[in-house]
């Protein structure tokens, strides 16, 4: 379904309307909101980031957010109903902060595993990526509140990003890249999208005809197209189906596109289309007098702080029980779970690697919100194993930044309290704004007071004796005082196309400095706001700041921090090593370099390994990297950002109770070299998408290459026979199922184990053909069925009749070509359990 229009009433308040009144309402308000205009009754709507919760208005610790995991972790799950609570829970948290339109999901495909922003997206596949958007957009628009599914489209790399072009085929186009968008629009019903800041064949996203034609044409599309922030650049995508210009008040369209609507450059209809989607959205959202929302949901507040309950206690819960659905387990020689009615839980456990204590809960960039707390894996398993005898040491570091104080080490200097003083100034040393802020990682994003400078200060007491590294993380020129005395004066430049990455993730720079425990030390940070670079596009984001005032561990010498680990790994029952990446290597704005493990962490397994032969290896990360020990190590879990529950959901599958329910998204290699599609760097600001519709394990089965893990794949604690397949709502011709729309397959699977578990049954397709490019298989279709030992049940596969169909790109349509396809039942990409044929 379309969204339908509201009432046609609608089309009225759009005629009482001046013209200049109707322009105003398509820039936003601010940052964060869309105007008000009494003249109809409509009131402010505020937009947020949060695929993986809702931040709302402010980036604050005092207005803390539900941190649900990763967009990687909930596609890993493969299950739509977990995807559908996923999005009630993010609609719970929109509504608590008056948020009417969450800018998520994020749908663009995992071409390549050097995308930055990889954790952020769902998938390698346009199916399955489709069926957990779908899901997410339903579970949060049938609570009320408006989904953004982004980035419309291409927008799958981050270097260049603001002026980057994609050369891409119109098969792989309409194949693989807006299939997503088109099942959240057609089948959940969107109410916004977000266009991209890219370039498709040389047209900017916000001016393409791809915004008419599919999205408002054919697909039916009747909401709001809303642009990424900055990413209008001109007055020529007013012409466009772009609707709305974010952030305002200021952009490009304003007094210009009166002008040229009254000069008959434009046609005013033009403008009334994207004030009545306006109105349409605001009707749907309850914030249009005299309109009843879509859904009976409570009226969203005026303002974005009215509401301040907090998170409820069962999305909380969610958080937690999608990520122990969502933990791949890769590898497994009987170590997992720690724990059985034959073997006890171990005595001792050595938990090792930076990430078992600062684990990353999400990944970086415009997606981070602010929980109230996270659970680290330490702290997981220290309460789920309260008997056992757990170490800790950090063996290697994976954070190369600055990190944030704890908060008990920090006091308020004129109060006391724990916190740092944050003051914002004038040019004459007036105070423009003065707060104490219970954190020391500080983002404003759009809602930085026009100053002169910034400062930070704080009384900070060492929990230890040494040496210790103190430094900051920003853009630009700052002054490190310790007790008066400067310590530290440094400026750290970008290059301006680097600014917007470098704005979520800052350079930093640190100084040693030799501390007593128990001693308090004043600190003391100056930074000026002058000078600072502007976006590439030109555009000023004065309102925006990103400080963090931290540290960083001493040193001296990393081989005595793998050593220690080892010494710890080497008399503990078992040894449970945490490995991740860091904000450096995985975050908004950039792509990543390589697919190594930051710092000495493969040191660390390898050496845990050749100690302890019972090594469990955890992954930390958002997306795929190398792991040249993974079949030296007893077990490997594959766990994502995994949500501010992170630690607790480990626990309850290292345990086993909770099965590791996760089956691959995307394919894992082996070594960077096999990957098939690696290449996201514009080359003379083009991104060539040559491998047309063979990304994902379409291009691994086409290059012959064997992953170190593939699509779909994903072990439990029990076992599976794969018994029988029915393939219905069809009849029987020759031997073959015929059929000319959707089918669906019945399998027969029997839990053949000892354990209650879950398994994700996919059904794939295959064909042979001459005249038209086709993957070796491709995903059509999965459902997730769970059985208790010795029980057989059936997994209900829907095969939607697109799975048969390819794009013509002669008379630019959906075509079937006819013949015989193969149906393969699978467990993964490369498997093959049971088969039959379907003749179209």
């Amino acid at each position: 379904m379309a969204g339908s229009t509201p009432d046609p009433r609608i089309g009225e308040l759009v005629a009482r309307l001046t013209l200049a009144q109707k322009v105003r309402l398509l820039t936003g308000a601010d940052f964060w909101s869309l105007h008000a205009e009494p003249a109809v009754g409509l009131r402010t709507v505020v937009v947020s980031d949060g695929p993986s919760g809702v931040r709302g208005a402010v980036w604050d610790e005092r207005d803390p957010s539900l941190n649900l995991p990763s967009a990687t972790a909930l596609a890993a799950t493969w299950d739509p109903e977990i995807a559908y609570r996923y999005g009630v829970a993010a609609a719970n948290e929109a509504r608590r902060k008056g948020v009417g339109v969450v800018l998520g999901p994020t749908i663009n495909l995992h071409r390549s595993p050097l995308g930055g922003r990889h954790f952020e997206a769902y998938s390698e596949d346009p199916l399955l990526t489709a069926e957990i958007a779908e899901a997410f957009v339903r579970g949060l628009q049938d609570h009320g509140v408006a989904a953004c599914p982004k980035h419309y489209v291409a927008n799958d790399f981050e270097t260049d990003r603001f002026t980057a072009s994609v050369e891409v085929s119109e098969q792989a186009l309409h194949e693989l890249y807006l299939v997503p968008f088109e099942r959240a629009v057609v089948d959940a019903g969107a109410w916004s999208v977000m266009s991209a800041y890219n370039a498709v064949g040389g047209t900017t996203m916000t001016e393409h005809p791809l915004l008419t034609e599919p999205l408002k044409g054919t697909w039916g599309f009747d909401g709001v197209v809303i642009s990424d922030w900055t990413a209008v650049r001109s007055l020529a995508s007013a012409a466009a189906g772009q609707d709305v210009v974010m952030p305002g008040p200021d952009g490009p369209w304003g007094d210009a596109l009166v002008a040229a609507v009254e000069a008959g450059e434009i046609p005013v209809e033009v403008v009334d289309d994207k004030v009545h989607r306006i109105l349409v959205l605001a009707a749907r959202l309850g914030a249009l007098d005299g309109f009843d929302p879509a859904v009976p949901v409570p009226t969203l507040p005026a303002s974005d702080h009215e509401a301040t309950v907090g998170t409820d206690p069962a999305d909380i819960a969610l958080a937690r029980e999608a990520e122990t659905r969502a933990i791949v387990l890769v590898r497994n020689d009987g170590v997992l779970p720690l724990g059985t009615p034959t073997s006890p839980a171990p005595a001792t456990i050595a938990v090792l690697g930076q990430s078992a204590l600062r684990p990353r809960t999400q990944g970086g960039g415009s997606a981070t919100v602010v929980p109230v707390s996270t659970v680290s894996p330490l702290d997981g398993l220290r309460a789920a194993l309260p008997d056992a005898t757990i170490t800790f040491a950090t063996g290697a570091l994976v954070h190369d930044g600055v990190l944030p104080f704890a908060l008990d080490d920090v006091r308020d200097p004129e109060t006391g309290a724990p916190g740092v003083r944050t003051r914002f100034l004038a040019a004459d040393g007036g105070v423009v704004l003065d707060e104490v802020r219970q954190a020391t990682d500080l983002m404003w994003l759009g809602n930085a007071p026009v100053a002169h400078t910034f400062e930070v200060l704080t009384d900070y007491t060492a929990p230890e004796s040494g040496p210790i590294e103190l430094g900051w993380s920003v853009i630009g020129s700052t002054t490190l005082e310790v007790d008066g005395t400067v310590v530290l004066e440094a400026d750290l430049l970008v290059a301006p196309e680097d600014f917007g990455a470098a704005l979520m993730a800052p350079p930093s720079t640190t100084v040693r400095v030799e501390v007593e425990a128990g001693r308090t030390y004043r600190l003391h940070w100056t930074h000026p706001l002058t000078g600072i670079p502007s976006m590439p596009d030109g555009s000023d984001l004065a309102e925006v700041l990103g400080f963090t005032a931290g540290w960083r561990p001493v040193v001296e010498s990393t081989d005595a921090l793998i050593a220690e680990a080892v010494e710890a790994a080497r008399t503990a029952d078992v040894a449970v090593v945490v490995v991740g990446t860091n904000e450096k290597v995985e975050s908004e704005g950039f792509d990543r370099s390589d697919l190594r493990l930051p710092g000495r962490q493969d040191d660390l397994v390898a050496a845990v390994a050749a100690v302890n032969p019972r090594t469990v290896v955890v992954v930390n990360s958002g997306s795929p990297v190398v792991m040249p020990w993974r079949d030296d190590v007893a077990a490997v879990l594959l766990t994502w950002f995994g949500g501010q529950e992170y630690g607790h959901a480990l626990a309850d599958v290292l345990t086993g109770a909770a099965e590791p329910g996760g089956r691959l998204p995307t394919t894992w290699p082996k070594t960077e070299a096999d990957v098939p599609v690696l290449d996201v760097t514009p080359h003379d600001g083009v991104v060539r998408y040559d491998e047309g519709i063979h990304i994902g394990y379409r291009a691994w089965l086409r290059a012959g290459i064997e992953p170190a893990y593939p699509f779909g794949f994903g072990l439990g604690y029990t076992t599976w026979s794969y018994d029988a397949v029915r393939i219905m709502d069809a009849g029987v011709h020759s031997g073959a199922v015929a059929a000319s729309g959707s089918v669906r397959v019945s399998v027969d699977v029997t839990n053949t184990g000892e354990r209650t578990g879950r398994q994700v049954v996919q059904v794939y397709l295959a064909r042979e053909s001459l005249t038209v490019d086709r993957p070796l298989r491709w995903l059509a279709g999965s459902a997730v069925v769970t059985a208790d030992p010795g029980q057989t049940t059936t997994a209900e596969v829907l095969v939607r009749a697109r799975a048969f169909q390819h794009w013509d790109s002669a008379t630019h349509a959906w075509t079937a070509e006819p013949g015989r396809f193969t149906l393969v039942v699978a467990r993964d990409a490369t498997d093959s359990a049971l088969d039959a044929t379907v003749i179209r």
